[in-house]
């Protein structure tokens, strides 16, 4: 004990040395001053000695103090690739190399040097950390540079860091350091840098931290982690880390923890003990034996004064000495929480001047603090001579407390929450001060430090340097720079690219540059066309020269424009580096391109050229889409210029011929009819380009730009998008698309349904397409395309072709009257007069060779006149010269002026027709975008040749023939303008027909219409394989004769799985059965139709039945049928049964397997043959519809495939399943595994496996369970399904979510059917006063562990058996045994109170920490008092209602001696007048308590009584609601509701309102979209329509239902047109989406909707609310654009100039002040918009700009006073 005593001394008087001996003198050693004391008397005079700045070098950590080995806390305060910044307590800053981060990291940076390409487990510095985070740090080496200054190398690696611990001194709750060292599947392995010992973090410790921080799903190799011990396993061997923010935030360090002064670590939060108070800071004593001091720098602001001794604070470890022993620790809040960071200040403040600081302290050895303007703290070093404006003018008087300085910011110190200033004046006026402040182009001071190969280093100031390249040294190349420049010179520099994020500066030394008085181009949206600046050549070749500017702009000078004269080698003219004068000619900002010239002189003749014309597009710029009216202004042969009509003729504009319509016939005709004059309506703008217009009258493409079904940019397209666009070229490899706004694709040789052999014989440059996007290749921008009409078609050919039928007869009609308007010639008249159908007497003028008649007559002057010998009708024998007949007109060709006619009798017939009705047709003249038939009627109709734009080759087979009979559908049945009918081809054609370009017709094509053949069903026949398809293969059975086999007919028995066409090769010998092929209306044999049979079974037949119908398909019948492709957007199974049967298999239907129905499009292969069951036919029934897996039931109990439609969070899922039907999954039934985020994992469109729990009344509910789907398998079920109250025990520990937090305690959902209470006294050990506290611990949906207590827990059960003793107790002491009579009130009471609780299933549950065994839900941090305390007076409250209620039990058993129905013992008089008054007391007691206004209600009849007083207050009605809502009483709640609207009178409209907006939330949280959608209708009947829809706008944005909201704002939208909120609510909601550009197309059309007097107002609006959500700087252009056309209006500049206050910078709200106060305004305005100037510059300014303000209204009023004098 004596040795415990001599070498721990306790204090206290010193032992006397034994006699006989010398006194051993022992060194003591302070922790705190490390001072060595050898005698005390010694030591006090030493103390006397010391003055107040020695002392407080004590308490302030300076760079002379620090020493290597000392541990620190910091704070990263910069990051790059190479090193982190740290900072420092009192305002000092070190750096972490690259290399010391961790072990890890330091082998994956050498594995990544040694391989020489980039690792993807490395990340960057970056990437793994960011300014702002707390860091532990070791000084590893401290140097000192020439100048004075020292330098700190620093490392967080943890095996320096937490060097002093080891195995055996972990403990569970350390909070240590460590880095990630390894990713595993289960977890990270953790260096916290002990030896021996191996430390695991689990995932599910880590989860929490990843999602909050935001860095990736994962954690990264090399990242630092705040851990908290959680177990330590085999004396310290293998430790179990977390770093859950909860955790990490109240970890504390305490003694058990076994901390010592070797192995203590800054960053540990302590209790700790205030020893002394000082005014330079604080003494504390910690963890039992430690003491610390604090500086008054990191004492709280909030407490500096209140300190005390004896006083218990928490407290933060922030340097350890290990020299010294010295501990330093900080008291400011954001330290005392781990894992937090602290407050940063803006960026706009470094850099600020501040006029008049204020000094509160000076210390001659530290330096001195000021107080700022803004109330905040600063400080400025001595030892960086920061307190004077120079070295001599230092005067320490001058800092006394309470003198004023000018200083500047100049950092920000994140360890002390203070600026760092300056008062030096070099400091105060330097220009730059950091690199933030230098901007591209900016000329420069500095001097030479440095001279190196690469070129020169050049210190601007302090803390700017910069480079000027080799190449930049002059304006030639030096060869020896040291001869020209030495270290120390001053030279000045140009600006050429500044990089304040990587501190990176280049300069220039160039005279020619730094000289230069032209524009600096920075960036390429400066590059206007005609700008003339300076640059510097690059690189010169035989293309031509690339010339670089500022901020690495780069453009080149094609060699044409190199020189007025022709330069054969440019390389030789050129040289790199020579600065030259260049023009910009033109320049594409998107794609950073940039084209120049040298040849300068062209400037004056452009100029003088654009004089004399009109203005082609400068300041107007039209958005693409924009329609416009244009006149004509003369015809090129490409296309027609014209003139915008909006801009009075200013803008010129082109339309290339293609672009004049859809049609390519149609174009040519327009381009021939129009002349200059002619006035073209609504033409849309395609591109503007800056310098030229392009314009286009394609229907169809203004159609898809206006519904937008278009896109943008390259990001914006998926594959499976149908696009409409044009062909922009024709390549032997393809054609190339173009759509609106730029983007182009590719779609190659194989595009079309048919053999393409030439491209061009598809398509033609200009014709409208339709497009679908297959693939898109987004490193090279590529867009592959398809344009098969089986792909781009909607699947109705009869509506797409009549459709281009109609807008052609539609164009030809404008056509037409375009020409009657004109009127000019005789012929033009002709010809719109002349419509087919009209009939003429015309006379025979000649008789061709060929048959063919040519006519004239005074009604056809000067048109050709002609018909075929087909259309003479056989009176060729007939037509003479001279003679005169009557004929029918066919076609009119305004192109040529030519009229088709015909003679047939047959066409002369009519009778009238229905709409829709099929006819036999007759084609008699093919046209180039149609067909002319006659029907049996005698009418004449056209028909469409080609169903589709993509539509637009054949084969002469396949090519309509004059004199062929069809099938046509009536489409229109009255004659219009254009003299036919309208009409398609009808469903029993079997031909598709095409357009015949630039052939002339013969007599013997019109006569022959089929090929003659000889063959019928039955005839075995031999051919050759022409083409082998997937699902069918194509045979020449001779020269002219093809037939087609389909899969079904080609194998006897055809394996499930094989490929039956793929059995046939190309050029293969085949023999086959004719089983078809025969048109049963005309009896005509088609070729190309001809149905084979092939198989060596069926060849023997003599016939073959029928093809199946889909009627003799059974429901349950298996049949084989043919993958035909997979459909991405109708997502379904393309297949062929027969040649002429279909079916489809919808995607749930295709396996059971998830893998196959994540990608189906990978699992079958077009004309694989597969086995599937009939489950009934499609709407239209032309299509089988198919399962590959069975007929689904969805029974009870049965397992099947879903996908995921819809996710609700704290709700769970809705699936759909197979057969169109849908079911619900509840967050209960996700997983075995309760988790704390269950809907993390699930996104639509998830294919999952679900099993069926029940389904009732078409309600489908289902389960995701492993130990539902796989019974069999005994994976582990953590959370048990609970499905009634029976299923929990007593003590049993159960998990489940929180719904919600009432005033009856926290409802705790245990299964979608069950609740759990938790009573407020069994949620936490500490009493809370406002359950609002609750709230914030226990969100909705926060997972949580608790145990079922005794019946309805413990507090609960104990009060409720109170009660039932009092009862029994006033009820022995009042009646005998034998009264039953009054026993059955007693036991009715008790009955009730239980069935209520039954009925609402609730379950008594506790989390208290010594029922569960984990932490308390409420942390020991919020000082909260424990129940403990408030138990004396429950007990005082559980007596007196004890009390209460045995006095109301008599009172309702007893109410009067006459009543009773027992002998009482007599009462004498006095006691009858005592028990009187005692009744008249308690019942006034009781009224005084229902009449108090303060009390609440707690039952159904307190609300009853409330709503009776008060019938029309909403408030009322609206917490009854609540009330039952609590309860989960959803039918009560609904009936309340019901109540109130029936009860509040029809004058209080608002009070009303309020309930059905109560009721539409109520059904929209509780109930269905149907219930709500009733809810709602009548709401609409009862009350003002716009506020009902606005406020379900706001319930369905509240609540995520973002489609059903903007589904309800476009009805709005319809319906309010003219209401101006309805706009702005809109864009409001658009806004928090983050749909920015849909708000830019919403203003426009607002603007047209609304009137003129409302577009100033709802601009404005517009702008502050993308001031708000979206974009400031469109805000800005918004406002400026208003003020600029209504620059009087006062209230649009006030409202401008508070959001730019509160949004903008100091010089942007000084810009529009000055601005303002010089317009021409009335008096009261300016004198308005003068004080508001005044009163800002007051507030934010300086004396000298108020004094400035004053003296421009000043001036203001003498101006208007002399004028007024005039």
């Amino acid at each position: 004990m004596a040795s415990m005593e001599e070498n721990f001394p306790r204090g206290g008087i010193q032992k006397k040395p034994t006699e006989g001996k010398a006194p051993n003198t022992k060194l003591e050693r302070d922790n705190l001053f490390d001072v060595l004391i050898r005698d005390r008397s010694v030591f006090t005079t030493l103390l006397s000695l010391i003055c107040q700045d020695t002392h407080s070098m004590l308490f302030f950590l300076l760079s002379q103090a620090l020493c290597e080995g000392m541990l620190l806390l910091g704070c990263i305060k910069e990051v790059s690739d190479y090193e982190l910044v740290i900072s420092l307590p009192n305002g000092l800053s070190g750096f972490v190399p690259v290399t010391q981060i961790s072990d890890a990291y330091s082998k994956l940076l050498s594995k990544q040097v040694a391989q020489g390409e980039l690792l993807e487990d490395l990340n960057s510095l970056v990437d793994m950390y960011s300014p702002g985070t707390l860091v532990r740090c070791i000084v590893t080496t401290i140097e000192k540079s020439a100048d004075g200054r020292r330098s700190i190398k620093l490392s967080i690696d943890p095996k320096k860091v937490n060097n002093g611990l080891n195995a055996s001194a972990l403990a569970s709750g350390m909070l240590l350091s460590g880095f990630v060292s390894s990713v595993e599947d289960h977890g990270y392995l953790i260096d916290i840098g002990v030896s021996g010992t191996n430390a695991f973090l689990p995932r599910q410790k880590a989860q929490n931290y990843i999602k909050t921080v935001k860095r990736g799903s994962d954690l990264k190799i090399g990242q630092n982690l705040d851990c908290v011990v959680v177990e330590v396993k085999n004396e310290g061997r293998v430790v179990l880390l977390s770093i859950d923010r909860s955790e990490v935030a109240s970890s504390l360090a305490t003694e058990r923890q076994n901390w010592s002064l070797s192995n203590l670590l800054p960053g540990l939060v302590v209790k700790a003990r205030v020893q002394k108070v000082t005014p330079l800071g604080v003494k504390l004593s910690f963890l039992s034996y430690f003491t610390g001091i604090v500086d008054f720098m990191h004492m709280d602001s909030e407490k500096s004064t209140s300190y005390s001794p004896g006083q218990v604070v928490k407290a933060c470890i922030l340097s350890i000495n290990p020299t010294s022993k010295v501990v330093r620790l900080t008291l400011r809040q954001a330290f005392l929480h781990p894992g937090g960071s602290p407050n940063q200040v803006s960026n706009d403040r470094i850099g600020a001047v501040v006029e008049e600081s204020t000094v509160k302290a000076f210390y001659k050895q530290f330096g001195a603090i000021f107080e700022l303007d803004d109330g905040t703290l600063a400080f400025a070093r001595v030892s960086l001579k920061h307190l004077s404006k120079t070295r001599k003018s230092f005067k320490p008087g001058a800092f006394k407390a309470g003198c004023k300085h000018k200083c500047r910011i100049i950092d920000y110190s994140l360890m002390d929450e203070m600026c760092i200033v300056s008062l030096k004046y070099q400091i105060i006026e330097a220009r730059f001060l950091q690199y933030q402040d230098i901007h591209t182009g900016d000329v420069v001071q500095g001097k030479v430090f440095a001279l190196k190969s690469i070129g020169m280093q050049v210190k601007v100031t302090d803390g700017i340097k910069g480079l000027v390249p080799s190449m930049h040294l002059a304006d030639v190349i030096l060869k020896q720079p040291e001869k020209k420049y030495n270290i120390g010179d001053q030279v000045r520099c140009r600006v050429l690219e500044c990089n304040p994020a990587g501190k990176k500066l280049i300069l220039t030394l160039k005279k020619s540059l730094v000289q230069s008085k032209l524009p600096v181009l920075s960036n390429y949206e400066d590059a206007k066309p005609g700008l003339i600046t300076h640059g510097f050549v690059v690189c010169a070749r035989e293309f031509g020269c690339i010339v670089k500017f500022y901020n690495d702009v780069k453009g080149l000078v094609p060699k044409n424009e190199l020189s007025s004269e022709p330069i054969s080698s440019p390389d030789k003219v050129f040289h790199e580096g020579q600065v030259v004068k260049v023009m910009v000619l033109k320049c594409e900002p998107q794609q950073e391109r940039l084209l120049l010239s040298f040849r300068l002189s062209s400037k004056p003749a452009l100029e003088d050229k654009k004089e004399c014309t009109p203005k082609k597009k400068q300041e107007v710029k039209y958005q693409i889409g924009e329609m416009v009216d244009v006149k004509v202004l003369k015809k090129k042969d490409n296309g027609l210029e014209v003139s915008v009509l909006e801009d009075e003729g200013n803008v010129i504009a082109s339309i290339p011929t293609v672009h004049l319509s859809d049609f390519v016939a149609t174009c040519k005709l327009l381009w021939h009819c129009l002349q200059e004059g002619d006035v073209l309506p609504r033409v849309m703008c395609l591109s503007d380009n800056g310098e030229r217009i392009i314009l286009s009258r394609k229907s169809a493409v203004i159609s898809a730009v206006q519904e937008e079904q278009v896109v943008r940019s390259f990001s914006e397209i998926q594959p499976g998008m149908l696009l409409t666009g044009y062909v922009r070229n024709v390549m032997p490899f393809g054609v190339f698309v173009e759509f609106p706004f730029g983007v182009t694709g590719l779609a190659p040789k194989s595009m079309s349904d048919k053999f393409v052999t030439d491209t061009k014989d598809h398509f033609v440059v200009g014709q409208t397409v339709i497009a679908k996007v297959m693939s898109i290749d987004e490193e090279k921008q590529r867009v592959l395309l398809n344009l098969k009409v089986s792909e781009c078609s909607s699947g109705d050919s009869a509506a797409e072709s009549f459709a281009l039928l109609s807008q052609y007869f539609k164009e030809m009609k404008e056509i037409r009257n375009l020409l009657r308007r004109r009127g000019e010639s005789s012929m033009a008249q002709a010809l719109c007069e002349l419509v087919p159908g009209k009939e003429l007497q015309l006379v025979v003028q000649d008789v061709k060779e060929d048959g063919s008649a040519l006519f004239g007559g005074s009604c056809v002057t000067g048109l050709t006149v002609t018909a075929t010998r087909y259309h003479l009708g056989g009176q060729d024998k007939k037509i003479i010269p001279g003679g005169k007949t009557k004929a029918l007109v066919l076609h009119v060709d305004a192109l040529t002026s030519k009229v088709y006619v015909s003679l047939r009798e047959e066409l002369l017939k009519r009778r009238r027709l229905t709409e829709n009705s099929q006819h036999y047709a007759v084609v008699q003249h093919i046209a180039e975008e149609f067909a002319i038939v006659s029907l049996e009627a005698g009418h004449l109709a056209a028909i469409p040749i080609a169903s589709h734009f993509n539509d637009t080759f054949r084969f002469d087979s396949e090519k309509l023939k004059v004199g062929q009979t069809i099938s046509a559908t009536l489409k229109v049945v009255k004659e219009n303008d254009h003299g036919v009918l309208l009409a398609v081809q009808g469903s029993a054609k079997k031909n598709v027909f095409v357009r015949v370009r630039n052939e002339s017709e013969t007599a013997l094509e019109e006569v022959v219409a089929a090929v003659k053949h000889s063959l019928s069903l039955g005839d075995v026949v031999t051919g050759t394989v022409k083409s082998v398809k997937p699902t069918h293969v194509t045979v020449a059975i001779d020269d002219k004769l093809t037939g087609s086999i389909h899969a079904s007919r080609i194998l006897d028995e055809v394996p499930i799985g094989s490929f039956p066409t793929f059995t046939l090769k190309a050029g293969q010998k085949v023999t086959a059965r004719v089983v078809g092929g025969r048109d049963v209306n005309t009896h005509r044999w088609e070729n190309m139709h001809i149905m084979l049979l092939l198989g060596e079974s069926v060849l023997n037949r003599k016939e073959d039945s029928t093809t199946k119908k889909l009627g003799l398909y059974s429901v349950g019948q298996t049949v084989t049928c043919f993958v035909k492709k997979y459909n991405i957007l109708k997502d379904w199974l393309e297949v062929e049964v027969a040649p002429d049967i279909r079916g489809r298999v919808p995607h749930l239907l295709l396996s059971l397997n998830t893998k196959v129905l994540k990608h189906p499009e990978k699992s079958f292969k077009n004309g694989q043959a597969i086995s599937a069951t009939v489950t009934g036919t499609d709407v239209t029934e032309t299509n089988l519809c198919l399962s590959l897996t069975g007929i689904q039931s969805l029974e009870q109990d049965t397992v099947t495939v879903g996908m995921v439609k819809k996710v609700t969070q704290r709700i769970g899922l809705t699936i759909a399943l197979p057969g169109g039907k849908t079911g619900k999954v509840s967050i209960f039934h996700l997983s075995d595994t309760y988790t704390e985020d269950p809907l993390g994992d699930f996104k639509v469109g998830k294919i999952v496996r679900c099993y069926i729990l029940s389904n009732e009344n078409g309600k489908i509910q289902l389960s995701l369970r492993q130990s539902r789907l796989n019974p069999k398998s005994k994976s582990k079920v953590e959370d048990v399904e609970i499905t009634c109250i029976k299923d929990v025990k007593k003590g049993q520990l159960v998990r489940g979510y929180v719904k919600s937090v009432t005033s009856s305690g926290v409802f705790f959902g245990l299964s979608p059917s069950l609740l759990g209470r938790i009573l407020f006294q069994n949620v936490s050990p500490y009493f809370v006063q406002k359950h609002s506290l609750y709230e914030k611990y226990l969100p909705e949906g926060k997972l949580l562990t608790a145990k079922k207590g005794d019946g309805g827990g413990e507090e609960n059960g104990k009060r409720k058996d109170k009660s039932l003793e009092d009862l029994k107790e006033v009820h022995s002491s009042h009646c005998k045994c034998s009264d039953i009579y009054l026993f059955f009130p007693l036991v009715s009471c008790y009955s009730w109170h239980h069935s209520v609780n039954g009925k609402e299933k609730h379950i008594e549950l506790s989390l208290l920490p010594e029922d569960t065994g984990m932490s308390s839900i409420l942390p020991e941090s919020l000082g909260l008092p424990r129940y403990d305390a408030e138990e004396e007076k429950r007990e005082t409250d559980d007596r007196e209602k004890k009390e209460q209620v045995k006095t109301k039990v008599k009172c309702l058993l007893f109410p009067s001696p006459p009543f009773s129905l027992f002998q009482l013992k007599k009462q004498t008089k006095k006691e009858k007048e005592l028990e009187k008054q005692q009744k008249e007391k308690e019942l006034c007691k009781l009224e005084a308590a229902l009449m108090d206004p303060s009390r609440q209600p707690q039952s159904a009849d307190d609300f009853d009584r409330l709503v009776l007083s008060s019938p029309n207050s909403s408030i009322l009605w609206l917490q009854y609601m609540a009330f039952h809502l609590q309860a989960t009483e959803i039918e009560k709640a609904r009936a309340v509701a019901e109540r109130a609207l029936k009860t509040i009178s029809f004058r209080e409209e608002q009070e009303k309102l309020n309930v059905w907006v109560a009721l539409l939330n109520l059904e929209n949280m509780y109930g269905t979209e149907e219930a709500l959608m009733k809810v709602f209708e009548r709401a609409v009947q009862y009350n003002e329509p716009l506020k009902v829809f606005q406020h379900l706008c706001d319930i369905y944005a509240n609540s995520e239902k973002y489609k059903q909201a903007e589904e309800l704002y476009h009805t709005m939208l319809r319906r309010f047109r003219q209401e101006k909120s309805v706009w702005l609510k809109y864009a409001s909601f658009l806004l928090k989406q983050g749909q920015t550009e849909a708000t830019h197309r919403l203003l426009e059309r607002a603007l047209k909707a609304l009137p003129t007097k409302e577009h100033v107002d709802v601009i404005s609006r517009f702008a502050q609310l993308e001031f708000r959500f979206g974009d400031p700087e469109h805000a800005k252009a918004l406002f400026e654009s208003t003020l600029s056309s209504y620059p009087k209006r006062t209230d649009i500049w006030s409202i401008y100039i508070d959001i730019m206050i509160k949004h903008g910078s100091q010089k942007e709200v000084r810009d529009i002040f000055e601005r303002v106060v010089h317009l021409s305004l009335a008096p009261k305005k300016m004198k308005f918009l003068f004080k508001r100037y005044l009163d800002y510059e007051k507030k934010f300014g300086t004396t000298e700009s108020v004094l400035a303000v004053k003296r421009a209204a000043l001036e203001y009023v003498e101006t208007k006073t002399s004028l007024a004098d005039i």
